[in-house]
């Protein structure tokens, strides 16, 4: 007989390009015409054909209890017709799980759009609207080749709640 998992609540911060950096950029408008620098999203796509496509998301309410990464290229999400939105994240690293005490949650306005690093582990997106529609740009074979997820009630016996 399996105990019931612990539920651990996240506080989804407000999203900071500082906050944001370990696990990825925030990427804000720019001018039109603006020159390609350090704000603008480094990508790394190499490894196959991008696949840029909008996916339909309906609320799944704000708990996850499986979180994944994608180790061969990163990835852009993004709400369109200004959403806010959340995402829990934990960084890159070499071990086949995230450290749960490593797992924090943003809150992401529907204003910008976030790039994860390569092989950081996410969750999401999550929101309170019946349905948002992301872009969404990572490698055409993303979800079939390199989707690495891992189980944390069952490797650590916890979920976690949004709030």
């Amino acid at each position: 007989m399996s105990k019931t998992p612990t539920q651990q609540s996240l506080t989804a911060q407000p999203i900071t390009p500082k906050a944001f950096a370990p696990f990825g950029q925030v990427i804000f408008a720019s001018e039109d015409g603006a020159r390609f620098g350090p704000d603008d999203a480094q990508l790394q796509l190499s490894a196959g054909t991008p696949r840029f496509y909008i996916m339909a998301l309906e609320h799944r309410g704000r708990q996850f209890h499986t979180i994944t990464r994608h180790q061969q290229c990163t990835q852009c999400l993004g709400a369109i017709a200004n959403q806010p939105w959340l995402m829990a994240v934990a960084p890159p690293g070499d071990a086949d799980a995230p450290n749960p005490d490593e797992i924090v949650a943003f809150a992401i306005p529907g204003d910008c759009f976030i790039k994860l690093h390569v092989g950081t582990w996410h969750a999401g997106p999550y929101f309170d609207a019946p349905t948002v529609s992301f872009y969404n740009l990572e490698l055409s074979d993303t979800n079939i080749t390199d989707h690495e997820t891992c189980n944390l009630r069952s490797r650590h016996n916890l979920t976690f709640e949004l709030v």
